[in-house]
């Protein structure tokens, strides 16, 4: 098994109270950490507005943070989980991340799906699309991007996208570009999608969810005609970590309280809902015990979001002391 990092980068209120003037010294100094470190690689969310509910709170931009991390790191790989397709159209998206390909000495992923939150899609002006047409922009975008990276031009009339000879040079320095994490677990429309073009998936990280989605991708794989087996399945967990149980709960109840200094306790309680009980949160030996059973079913890939990494490495150190080397 491989882990990823997600970085604090603001948009789970994981760096309030520091001096905006700071933010980018913590986030660097925990790239750097990881890029020395047992991590496979680092991870930030392409969001513009905080979860769990908007706030003025700072939240860093997605591809700017990754074309600075692939100039300060040398060895893990860069991702965002994930791009929101229709905030970048497809061919600008595609030359953005063929650039930071080759500043990072190819090490870009492409995390892309098709978007849900709403408040900063209406923000920005985007609209709120169906379901449906994200999903279809999701599909014509890949498509573009696939093409760019491949032939170094791309053409398509599609229904939700147009491109005509968008010229894509240099393109990025891992053949066929970057490899595609398609995350999302719609049984109808993400799963065919991943099962069409992606390398990487990310979808439900409980061991039922995770055992059911794949199922579904199985059989997504054998109508389209691609190898299941070929696809990493990955997944995303939030982890509170300690040495006993009153650890444990000592840092949920620190991310709970920080949480409440900024949203309603009933977004918090929904919000910390996602901690408790999940395959992360525990003893280093709970943890392994969890993703052991995990891995049997073929997660192979984890990617961990520590909450109060911005404060305190404790946490963090113990999982790559205890965690990480039990999966070498």
């Amino acid at each position: 098994m491989r882990f990823g990092l997600f970085l604090p980068q603001g948009w789970r209120f994981d760096l309030v109270g520091i001096d905006p003037a700071d933010h980018w010294s913590v986030m660097n100094g925990l790239a750097q950490h990881a890029d020395a470190g047992p991590w496979d690689s680092v991870w930030v969310y392409d969001h513009f507005h905080t979860t769990p509910v908007p706030s003025r709170e700072a939240t860093h931009e997605a591809w700017s943070l990754m074309s600075a991390f692939a100039a300060t790191t040398t060895t893990v790989k860069l991702g965002q989980m994930c791009t929101a397709m229709s905030y970048r159209n497809p061919a600008y998206l595609a030359k953005v991340a063929a650039t930071v390909d080759l500043i990072s000495g190819g090490r870009a992923q492409m995390g892309i799906g098709g978007g849900w939150y709403e408040h900063e899609w209406r923000a920005y002006g985007y609209g709120f699309p169906s379901a449906g047409e994200r999903l279809g922009r999701l599909d014509e975008g890949v498509q573009i991007m696939r093409q760019a990276w491949t032939d170094g031009v791309a053409t398509l009339d599609g229904k939700y996208y147009q491109v005509d000879g968008a010229i894509c040079e240099p393109r990025p320095l891992q053949a066929g570009g970057p490899p595609l994490w398609i995350a999302g677990g719609g049984e109808k429309k993400t799963l065919r999608i991943a099962a069409k073009y992606a390398q990487y998936t990310n979808f439900d990280g409980t061991f039922e969810g995770f055992t059911h989605k794949s199922e579904i991708l199985r059989q997504h794989c054998a109508e389209v005609g691609t190898d299941f087996d070929a696809i990493t399945r990955s997944a995303n967990y939030n982890i509170a970590i300690g040495e006993a149980a009153r650890d444990v709960q000592t840092r949920l109840d620190e991310t709970r309280n920080r949480l409440l200094d900024h949203a309603p306790e009933a977004a918090v309680d929904a919000t910390m809902g996602s901690f408790l009980g999940m395959p992360g949160v525990g003893t280093p030996a709970d943890i392994v015990a969890n993703l052991k059973r995990l891995e049997a079913e073929g997660m192979t890939y984890a990617i961990c979001y520590f909450p109060e990494i911005a404060y305190d490495r404790t946490g963090l150190e113990l999982f790559e002391r205890e965690v990480i080397p039990a999966f070498a």
